[in-house]
């Protein structure tokens, strides 16, 4: 039986379970990397359910023991079968088990929960040294390749904005990283990167830390690639009930950097904006008033 099978046997059997197997049916559909690398102790302590629960959920399942199940999940991990065609298997029978206003609800209820954890003091406290690193540099090298490109942009954005010196690591045919040609140890790459991690993120940090450019992670662990390059490191959290993982809480942050970069240089930002807001006017590049409606 491989992973997919087994949701499938645990959707089809939900109706049949007793309330507290179905806490943990639930559990194992929504977290399946943690049902591979968490105890089942840990596990049965986040389902809100005891241990012995988690036993009785296998065997209602026709297995031997819940190390079974873990072993499905483990198996499904080693062999790759838990990217993203294997998590929206589990997301499809999780939305056919609660409906697609739970699933709704479910991923809301879960980018709460990591805004509320960006909020922590320790985070706070890394968002702060790390735009003060930001604010010192000569240049800000911006990298996030596919799923991070997003924040990677958006905080370039920002800090052109409000400045001269942001530069974003972008381009066709492969040249990304050209510009880290250029950096220096009074400069900072400030790279983004999330499970499943992209290679070339990775190297063009590894090519930048090894000429001594001073390196800002924002990653989803402390193990990860990145974490091991990184002078300053920020942590968001990525689990989503969805197939996809969540990239909400470091777009988040490259807001919350942006604003504290802005905050930082003081008057030479609110100069950048006043040239900003000028051309904008005489450009015309904004909207300034609804336009007329049309009478049908």
């Amino acid at each position: 039986m491989d992973q997919g099978e087994l949701a499938e046997q645990i959707v089809n059997a939900f109706d049949g379970m007793s309330a507290q197997i179905q806490s943990a049916a639930r559990y194992v559909l929504d977290k399946p990397h943690d049902v591979a690398l968490l105890t089942m102790r840990e596990q049965a302590r986040q389902a809100g359910v005891q241990p012995a629960t988690m036993t009785r959920l296998a065997q209602h399942l026709g297995l031997d023991g819940y190390e079974t199940v873990r072993e499905i999940y483990a198996a499904a991990i080693r062999g790759g079968e838990i990217g993203f065609a294997g998590k929206a298997g589990v997301q499809v029978a999780s939305q056919k088990l609660k409906g697609d206003h739970a699933l709704a609800i479910d991923i809301l209820h879960s980018i709460s929960g990591q805004v509320a954890y960006l909020a922590e003091s320790r985070s706070i406290d890394r968002l702060v040294a790390t735009a003060r690193a930001l604010t010192a540099a000569r240049r800000v090298y911006c990298l996030g390749l596919r799923s991070s490109h997003a924040v990677a942009w958006h905080l370039h954005y920002i800090l052109s904005l409000i400045g001269e010196k942001s530069i974003l690591l972008h381009g066709i045919g492969g040249t990304e990283g050209d510009a880290l040609r250029s950096a220096t140890k009074d400069d900072v790459l400030i790279a983004a990167s999330v499970l499943p991690y992209t290679r070339f993120t990775i190297e063009l940090v590894e090519f930048a830390a090894s000429r001594g450019v001073p390196v800002v992670a924002v990653t989803d662990s402390e193990v990860a690639p990145l974490a091991q390059l990184a002078d300053h490191l920020v942590l968001v959290p990525t689990g989503s009930p969805s197939f996809f993982h969540t990239m909400t809480p470091a777009f988040i942050v490259s807001e919350i950097l942006g604003a504290l970069v802005a905050g930082q240089a003081g008057d030479s930002a609110v100069e950048a904006l006043r040239r900003f807001d000028e051309q904008g006017v005489a450009l015309n590049t904004h909207l300034n008033q609804r336009p007329p409606r049309k009478v049908l």
